[in-house]
């Protein structure tokens, strides 16, 4: 073979050898075309879309007046595409985007105006097509923003892409912010109603539809969400705001004074168990006070005396002793400790004169003498009273309360345990187990499990309500009842409590309670520290609230009447002074007849004018410039109502308009219910008031 046809032997060959290689290539394309094409389509699909969750707004949590605690805002993040189609051309990109920088450099004042018409230029040449524009962009923002230059071509076609995201905000900010709490992935389960209620706040997340584009990327294919999500459901609390902040104020300001480390304040209803305020303070720094731990449900530590009601209720229902039985006072030495009150003085007094001078040294004799042989009857008690017990509260945390019993404590000291558990140590209890105890005498009797939530709502309809669980219908009999209420109400008349806590105008009973904290690594050999405390309630004669002051590590002062006290009295006298369903010796009188048209009180001018229009005969008291009036037999009598500096005025029977006029010029915050003329006022009418109190008028 020549050289001329071995070489075009072997181009042929090479082309054959391309040819039906180009062959197999075309075959192979028309089969994934054709025959694969639908699974090939999918799966590009799969890999450049994909859908996300979208998260619901969380449900709001409320006050039980109605005020609003915790919601969600909208918030946005902005980003911008670039190559939309309103602006793919450069001429349209270019004549704007000075006028937008100018705006965006307004509206945030994070860059200058040059600064972002550079940035929106540099991510025009880098083809971006979700550009970051600015974070955190509330809704009224967003709304003048779709009006700047470019962004007002179309709700797409301008490039302005709004990713909304919820913000939680607290409205009324530190007020029980520890009860209210949050949620976030730090923390598993949440912490407050946040945390207890997530299942209910979170709602329903929707879908959302996200397009992969050029370096991995993902932005929304659609404006809205494919799957919309479903709002979290509301919280009805027990909270009530103006209590709330009275509370922190009282708590805040005394631990200020007495340089504390922490304090708590509770405050229950009596008859429903609805904790109406919670306060928890932590010193920070010197002066400065946060809620940073929840001490009120948390907080476990040795009572101290406040637990000596429930000793006296094991004496008295097991009628080992009466409140006349005498005892002596000062000292008691029981094997390795001389037991000693805080102000020793040997002397021989009655129980319930012991029980309000707070001798510990005479319930520890009078425990260890009726129950040293058979320690089991007196914890018995407890137990059956259930201190022992979690209360299953509907927020989480609580801690587990720490009652020694003898046949299931290894540190059961025969000697030793039984006369201090006398006197509130050697066991631990949170400040709400004790007010609930407090709370069950105040009640008759009745033991309720404390609630924080009383209603779940979905779309202003209740799904869920709650009330408190009897925990024990009757702690201990009417006897004991009527025994250790007077006692209660003798601390504050006549012994320990006298001094801070008495008010002449409305009875309260309660206990003070000292008792010395042990150190972290000490115990009670390490530095000095004690806890302050006051628990009980009141009006004492007819019990609508009970509440309990802790005060831990103060300094100087460390009594308990001495530094909890004074905030106990005045949360209760601001409580008492506001609400008018408290004042027992208060009856409504009708004087006269009631045949004239109904009327209001008011400026005296205008009145006048209108009586004198309808032919009534006025009868004039006085001149001042407002007055009520009183129907009477021989016509409408005008009452004077004179303005006195620091003190209540009459506004039942005005209109509103007067109403605010005269409680305004007093510096009193006014909260209106109704429409018309004003029928009640929660301060009653001579009451001494400060500047700044809150009165609530209702009117019909």
């Amino acid at each position: 073979m020549n050289i001329r046809a071995n070489i075009l032997l072997r181009v042929y060959l090479a082309f054959g050898l391309i040819v039906l290689f180009a062959l197999a290539v075309l075959l192979r394309l028309g089969q994934v075309q054709f025959v694969q094409g639908h699974k090939w389509k999918a799966m590009a699909d799969s890999l450049s879309t994909r859908y996300v969750n979208v998260e619901a707004t969380r449900g709001n949590i409320y006050s039980n007046d109605g005020s609003l605690l915790a919601t969600s805002v909208p918030e946005y993040e902005l980003r911008m595409d670039m190559f939309a189609g309103g602006i793919q051309e450069d001429k349209i990109f270019n004549e704007k985007v000075d006028s937008l920088g100018i705006k965006l450099a307004e509206i945030f004042k994070d860059k200058t105006a040059k600064e972002y018409a550079r940035y929106l230029r540099k991510g025009r040449q880098d083809s971006a097509r979700y550009l970051l524009i600015h974070r955190k962009v509330g809704y009224a923002d967003l709304k003048t923003i779709r009006t700047f230059p470019l962004y007002n071509i179309g709700k797409f076609s301008g490039g302005l892409i709004a990713v909304q995201q919820n913000k939680r905000i607290l409205p009324f900010q530190a007020l029980a912010a520890r009860t209210i709490g949050y949620k976030n992935e730090n923390v598993k389960n949440g912490v407050g109603l946040e945390g207890a209620y997530t299942e209910y706040i979170n709602g329903e997340t929707g879908k959302r539809l996200m397009q992969r584009i050029a370096g991995g990327v993902y932005i929304p294919v659609n404006e809205e969400a494919e799957v919309a999500p479903k709002d979290g459901a509301d919280i009805i609390s027990t909270i009530d705001v103006n209590m709330q902040d009275l509370a922190q104020s009282a708590l805040e300001k005394q631990l200020i004074k007495s340089q504390a480390d922490h304090g708590t304040v509770i405050l229950m209803e009596v008859a429903t168990g609805e904790i109406r305020a919670v306060a928890n303070f932590s010193k920070v720094e010197e002066g400065v006070y946060k809620e940073k731990f929840n001490y009120a449900i948390a907080g476990n530590q040795d009572p101290g005396s406040t637990f000596k009601l429930a000793s006296y209720m094991a004496l008295l229902e097991d009628k080992l002793i009466d409140t006349n039985t005498l005892i002596g006072t000062g000292y008691y030495q029981i094997p390795g400790k001389l037991i000693k009150d805080s102000h020793p003085k040997i002397e021989t007094v009655t129980v319930k004169k012991a029980f309000e001078e707070s001798s510990n040294a005479a319930i520890a004799k009078l425990i260890n003498m009726h129950y040293g042989s058979d320690p089991m009857k007196f914890t018995d008690h407890l137990y059956d009273w259930h201190l022992n017990e979690k209360m299953d509260l509907q927020i989480p945390g609580e801690a587990a309360p720490v009652i020694k019993n003898i046949k299931a404590n290894r540190s059961w000291n025969k000697n030793m345990t039984l006369p201090q558990m006398a006197y509130g140590y050697e066991m631990n209890l949170t400040p709400l187990k004790m007010l609930t105890l407090y709370n069950a005498v105040a009640n008759n009797g009745k033991m309720l499990q404390p609630i924080f939530v009383k209603e779940i709502r979905r779309l202003g309809n209740p799904i869920e309500q709650f009330k408190a669980r009897v925990v024990n219908d009757k702690i201990c009999s009417d006897e004991t009842l009527s025994k250790v209420k007077k006692m209660l109400e003798g601390v504050v008349t006549e012994g320990s409590g006298k001094q801070i806590v008495y008010n002449p105008l409305y009875p309260i009973a309660g206990k003070t309670g000292t008792a010395q904290v042990a150190d972290a690594n000490k115990g009670y050999k390490g530095k000095k520290q004690y806890q302050a405390s006051f628990v009980g309630y009141f009006p004492a004669n007819k019990p609508k609230y009970s509440l309990i002051v802790v005060i831990n590590d103060p300094k100087g002062a460390y009594y308990g009447a001495l530094v909890s006290g004074p905030v106990f009295r005045e949360i209760a006298d601001r409580i008492y002074a506001s609400d008018m369903q408290m004042y027992n010796d208060m009856p409504t009188h009708l004087v006269g007849n009631t045949v004239s048209p109904p009327t209001k009180a008011g400026q005296s001018k205008a009145t006048q004018k209108v009586f004198k229009a309808f032919g009534f005969k006025p009868l004039f008291a006085s001149k001042s410039e407002y007055y009520n009036i009183i129907d009477t037999s021989a016509g409408v009598v005008y009452q004077e109502n004179t303005e006195k500096k620091g003190v209540m005025p009459n506004v039942t029977g005005m209109g509103l308009k007067d109403a605010l006029y005269l409680l305004g010029n007093a510096g009193l915050k006014t909260k209106v219910l109704g429409a018309g003329k004003v029928i009640s006022q929660s301060i009653a009418a001579g009451t001494r008031v400060g500047k700044g109190l809150g009165v609530e008028i209702e009117l019909n």
